[in-house]
């Protein structure tokens, strides 16, 4: 019998409006939802849902998408405010999304919803809220926005900016468009703090340290308890210095590219829009792998950091070359596997444990690669990444999320620190532990589990 595809969360306990309830870690998105009690459909799965009675309503409603052309989801619901903490942090008339209605899967996962530690400019809330103050009609009880819904989900969710062009001077007598170039505004870049993610605005207003989380995750596919998750928010964790983490920047999208457009006082200010890191090269079992011929010659090779990301995801034509390489569908999953991302210099292994997928319950026999295939980069209408490193590439080393200035860049550049936390003898370990599998009930699949975070 097959096995379904189980997919692995890294879940955050979140306290929402007095409730603390589990909520998936997602460092490619930066909203924060949860499903509420409010919710019609199957929403009783055993977790705490936030308590609608203290809700704050904006007066609209969003609905966020999620996925690529090849997986997709949305969840949709009333956006408001309430107080929002997680471990000693607390941060009042935070803006996230009551959900009422999502086809995700996060309840069987044991989590409530998302907690998304992107930037600002990709934040949806963010662009909502912003659009209706820009139109005048700032959120309040009173207000009732009609529903602004994304792109369909076979695109990539890539921010829009255009409500941010002026518009043509009013005429009675026709319909009022946008007009001329996207402008942006000390006002708008302000409204980081107010309008802004959990963590952006717990860093606006000096609540941490650094504008900085690590997170490393458990490893949840064999070998469990191989390495303990924790996140770490506004410092690294213990013992753990800046020296000892290979730190590289992040790629920063211009308006033309579809951007944030800056503030006219500062004109020369570039924003990031995803942790978006470069790469140098990617090898597999000590093969370098050729560069996607699907993505343009002058787009250099980056990969997307994505804890909501169960897989690896790569060029449809790169992840045939690794294919090629394994010369079979599935493997022997005693075999291990290399795949090596080099980034900033430095090669950072994926653990051949977190490489393998069962083909079969109750078989350690069959095995299928962590990967699957990803958009190529649309210049201009979306995002430029090749790659999508998720949960396989996370749980092989440490991650650090440095914020630098989310206002102004340029002063303090935002980056990504790594440390690879793979041992010298992984290969030795998976061959033991597919063993033990074998000699117990031939499964080595479990579900996600918790970060903790220290006090």
């Amino acid at each position: 019998m097959l096995s379904r595809r189980i997919t692995r969360t890294y879940n955050v306990l979140v306290e929402v409006g007095g409730v603390a309830t589990p909520l998936v870690l997602d460092s490619g998105s930066a909203d924060l939802w949860v499903i509420s009690d409010a919710c019609t459909g199957s929403c009783t799965v055993g977790v705490p849902l936030y308590p609608h009675a203290t809700f704050q309503p904006a007066g609209m409603d969003v609905n966020l998408l999620y996925g690529d052309s090849h997986t997709g989801t949305h969840a949709s619901g009333p956006i408001g405010k309430d107080k929002v903490g997680i471990a000693s942090l607390r941060v009042k008339d935070q803006y996230f999304a009551a959900i009422i209605d999502t086809n995700t899967t996060v309840l069987e996962t044991g989590s409530a919803g998302i907690f998304g530690i992107g930037f600002p400019p990709i934040s949806v809330l963010w662009r909502q809220l912003l659009q209706a103050e820009l139109n005048h009609h700032t959120p309040s009880n009173n207000t009732h926005v009609k529903r602004t819904d994304l792109p369909n989900i076979g695109a990539p969710s890539f921010p829009d900016f255009n409500f941010m062009r002026p518009l043509e001077p009013y005429n009675r007598y026709k319909r009022q468009t946008s007009t001329g170039s996207l402008v942006s505004s000390t006002e708008v870049i302000a409204s980081f703090t107010t309008y802004g993610p959990l963590l952006t605005r717990m860093i606006s207003q000096h609540l941490v340290a650094r504008p900085i989380i690590s997170a490393s995750l458990q490893r949840d596919t064999i070998d469990i308890g191989g390495n303990v998750g924790m996140l770490s928010v506004g410092s690294l964790p213990p013992n753990i210095s800046d020296d000892a983490l290979t730190w590289t920047p992040l790629r920063a999208y211009t308006a033309a590219q579809g951007g944030l457009p800056p503030p006219v006082d500062a004109p020369n200010e570039v924003y990031p829009l995803v942790w978006e890191i470069p790469l140098d090269d990617v090898w597999f079992n000590n093969v370098k792998l050729k560069r996607s011929a699907l993505s343009p010659a002058n787009i250099s090779l980056s990969a997307l950091i994505d804890t909501g990301n169960s897989l690896i995801r790569g060029p449809q034509d790169v992840i045939a070359q690794i294919q090629s390489l394994i010369s079979s569908p599935t493997f022997n999953c005693s075999q291990p596997q290399n795949l090596t991302f080099q980034i900033g210099g430095k090669l950072f292994p994926v653990d051949p444990r977190d490489f393998v997928h069962q083909t079969f319950t109750d078989s350690a026999d069959s095995c299928s690669p962590a990967l699957a295939v990803t958009d190529p980069p649309t210049p201009g209408t979306g995002f430029l990444y090749g790659w999508s490193l998720g949960d396989p590439f996370l749980k092989s080393a440490l991650i650090a999320f440095y914020y630098g200035n989310l206002t102004h860049p340029s002063q303090d550049p935002p980056r990504v620190g790594l440390l690879s936390t793979v041992p010298q003898d992984a290969g030795g370990r998976l061959q033991t532990v597919v063993q033990s599998a074998k000699a117990a009930d031939g499964n080595f699949i479990v579900l996600g589990l918790y970060l903790t975070i220290p006090h």
